[in-house]
């Protein structure tokens, strides 16, 4: 069963809380680009050209992964 958040009325429409959620989440590695974009309701590109509009990687790496992006390149 799905788990209800009420929040108070800040006069955000529904598109406005769904990708404030998603920007959230993916900022703090809980779900991948594809699926933040799916929470936001757009296309992976889309929601790509609107995180880097607002000045939001889309994606980061981790000390951990450059070293290891190094090692592979």
């Amino acid at each position: 069963m799905p788990q209800v958040i009420e929040l108070p009325d800040l006069n955000l429409s529904q598109e406005e809380i769904k990708m404030t959620l998603a920007e959230s989440l993916l900022q703090h590695g809980n779900v991948s680009l594809g699926k933040a974009a799916e929470i936001a309701g757009y296309s992976e590109r889309t929601f790509v050209e609107l995180l880097l509009k607002k000045g939001i990687a889309p994606i980061s790496f981790g000390s951990d992964n450059l070293e290891e992006d190094i090692q592979n390149a």
